[in-house]
């Protein structure tokens, strides 16, 4: 995930940024148990099929892979006794009621033989649960709210229970669920979306809401006629005319890449594996503006190996997206900011597509371990940037992240455990640790190690660590321990431990510089010195040349100063 200017953390825009994007863009051209809940008549339900199985991963030679099931502090949910393997989704969308309701209908692997599923919920209401058929009704639990852990769900099953099926309904206020009025979409029509990162799928489908547990999905989505419904799978790019779009993951996924758009939207074809969503109003300067995501594909594959997921779309969403982007797979949810007009502020497609091998592909196992998301995508994003721009963006892009690192090592301390890259959170929102410490730093680590070792066994490594690791979860641990083993030297030599244990930022920490903002440089220098504002040479800046120019005017700057930068910009 990624905000729109850079990455600060993945929460809405502080109010500072939000104000300031209209001149970047146009200057750029355990729970306590409860009574049981009531039951009533079942209803019948037919399980899903078997979906595909995802192919053999080619591994490291020596390299034994050990699939673990992490403890989650942030889930109720027990997936060392049960686990959820497969999910089946029956809903409809209310956009009077505010609310989606249906079945969840889940597969078990239930390898222990036990006697009850433990899953998440919040803002939802549970009616019933049967199991298998649905001839056979579930007693079930619901636990005391815990904040912003909502309610465990407990179920009571057999060792022999294939699938439980869960009818609820959704609140208003869940807190995955955007519901925008017509006015608020900038559209005729109202418009619906979702953010399930980090633990807010719940809100919207009663499930095993940890990244540590991968599932497949497939869903049947009922919307008003004339809206489109896109998910995190395998879409349509025609509208429905009975409002009835049906969907399939064929990939196992952890619950926080569950996506779900609805709207009146178009589609444009960018290639044959790509193309991109947007209102029609938008979709035709969003085609032209995302026009070199094919190259960035071509780019990620080189580096680093097929692209896993059939295709890559990209949604961009109403004006009031909080976010830059998200990267739920085959559908990046983007922000309407980066149709810029230039293709300025591409990199965070980039951002997300490299999400499709960092994230998607290898998995945080918790939240404690968000780094080896984002870190690693930050990463990506800069070699992906170069490969099709130029060395030079890359080296504004490594410059603008350095800052953002400073910064909110200043604000936090340079002392503090969260600015270490393996976090503590238990007992705290995992949104906590949403910083730039996860992004920057993580991406600082990285480019360390490349500079250590060299870029060519560098990218050997990444590769080997994707294909080994792929569709699966990994945490911090038993990433070093990898990493050790198949770069010994770095151990010692950059002190590895104190990257991802300690706090701020290592003396062995490679220094970023970019000449392209030389030329900004001067002219904050001509500025400051009486230089009008409308003289100055800005002919060709980009969005990063603007970022770079305001965050290193001098400080304070008068009243007159500003007003003067108003004017001629």
């Amino acid at each position: 995930m990624k905000p729109t200017m850079k990455s600060f953390h993945p929460r809405p825009l502080p109010p500072l940024l939000l104000l300031i994007l209209p001149l970047l863009v146009a200057c750029s051209g355990q729970p306590q148990p409860a009574a049981p809940a009531s039951t009533s008549a079942p209803q019948a339900t037919t399980p899903a099929q078997q979906p595909a199985a995802t192919p053999a991963q080619p591994q490291a030679p020596g390299v034994r892979v050990v699939r673990e099931v992490q403890q989650d502090p942030h889930s109720f949910s027990r997936p060392d006794e049960v686990a959820v393997e497969h999910l089946r989704l029956s809903l409809s969308v209310d956009f009077t009621r505010r609310q989606l309701a249906g079945r969840a209908s889940l597969r078990l692997s239930n390898k222990a033989g036990a006697d009850r599923l433990w899953l998440d919920t919040r803002d939802m209401d549970v009616q019933k649960v049967t199991l298998d058929d649905g001839s056979t009704e579930a007693a079930f639990t619901l636990g005391d709210e815990k904040e912003f852990l909502g309610r465990s769900l407990e179920i009571r099953i057999t060792p022999q229970t294939q699938w439980v099926n869960i009818d609820y309904t959704t609140r208003p206020e869940a807190a995955a669920l955007q519901w925008l009025t017509p006015e608020q979409a900038g559209s005729p029509s109202p418009f619906l979306y979702t953010q399930s990162q980090a633990i807010l799928a719940r809100t919207w489908v009663p499930c095993q809401d940890t990244p540590g547990v991968r599932m497949t999905y497939e869903a049947t989505v009922r919307v008003p006629q004339g809206l489109m419904a896109v998910m995190s799978a395998e879409n349509p790019t025609q509208k429905s005319a009975d409002g009835v779009y049906r969907f399939n993951m064929p990939q196992r996924i952890p619950s926080y890449l569950l996506a779900l758009g609805v709207g009146d939207l178009e589609f444009r074809p960018l290639f044959p594996r790509s193309g991109v969503y947007a209102l029609p109003s938008m979709i035709e300067r969003a085609a032209w503006e995302l026009a070199d995501t094919p190259k960035m594909i071509a780019a990620a594959e080189k580096l680093y190996g097929p692209y896993r997921w059939g295709r890559y779309d990209i949604l961009i969403l109403p004006a009031s997206y909080p976010f830059g982007g998200m990267e739920n797979p085959r559908l990046t949810f983007a922000t309407p900011t980066i149709i810029a007009g230039d293709r300025s502020l591409v990199a965070l497609v980039a951002h997300e597509l490299a999400h499709s091998w960092s994230g998607n592909l290898v998995t945080n196992a918790t939240w404690n371990d968000f780094w080896l998301n984002e870190g690693f995508t930050t990463y990506l994003e800069g070699r992906i940037m170069e490969a099709v721009y130029g060395r030079p963006y890359f080296d504004m892009l490594a410059v603008l992240g350095r800052q953002d690192l400073d910064n909110v090592v200043q604000e936090q301390g340079a002392g503090s455990p969260d600015t270490h890259l393996h976090l503590q959170l238990a007992g705290r929102d995992p949104d906590a640790g949403m910083t730039s410490i996860a992004y920057e730093k993580g991406a600082l680590f990285l480019r360390t190690i490349e500079q250590a070792v060299g870029r060519e066994r560098f990218d050997r490594f990444l590769r080997t660590y994707f294909d080994t690791f792929a569709f699966q979860s990994m945490d911090t641990v038993r990433f070093v321990q990898y990493l050790n083993a198949q770069l010994p030297e770095l151990a010692q030599k950059l002190r590895v431990d104190e990257w991802i244990y300690g706090p701020g930022v290592p003396a062995s920490a490679v220094q970023v510089r970019s000449e392209a903002f030389t030329q900004v440089d001067q002219a904050v220098a001509t500025f400051a010195a009486g230089t009008p504002a409308s003289q100055l040479q800005t002919s060709g800046w980009t969005t990063h040349h603007w970022l770079h120019f305001l965050r290193t005017l001098p400080k304070p700057l008068d009243s007159q100063k500003m007003a003067e930068l108003d004017a001629a910009f």
